[in-house]
């Protein structure tokens, strides 16, 4: 019973806050369903649209690589490839 009331307490402490958060809609274009599927599981993606400025072609697939080998992404080199495609196609500078 002590789990289930604490369980409610931080539920009620969360939702406003998540309430609050902007849906993010990427633009459409082939990749856009394994960047959904792989980069949103791990942190919003707003994080594309702010850095979409900065990056190129280069940036972005640095950027996958680096989720890849420096934070453990588990996704595949095809994946990867049509990741990097979408995001410098689409938010590349």
């Amino acid at each position: 019973m002590r789990i289930l009331a604490v369980a409610v307490l931080f539920a009620a402490i969360a939702l406003p806050a998540a309430a609050d958060e902007p849906v993010i809609t990427l633009k459409p274009g082939p990749g856009l369903d394994k960047v959904e599927a792989n980069c949103a599981a791990c942190h919003s993606l707003d994080y594309i649209q702010m850095n979409s400025p900065f990056l190129n072609a280069g940036g972005w697939n640095a950027e996958v690589t680096k989720m890849i080998k420096a934070f453990g992404a588990p996704i595949g080199d095809a994946d990867a490839k049509a990741i990097a495609d979408y995001l410098a196609k689409n938010y590349g500078t």
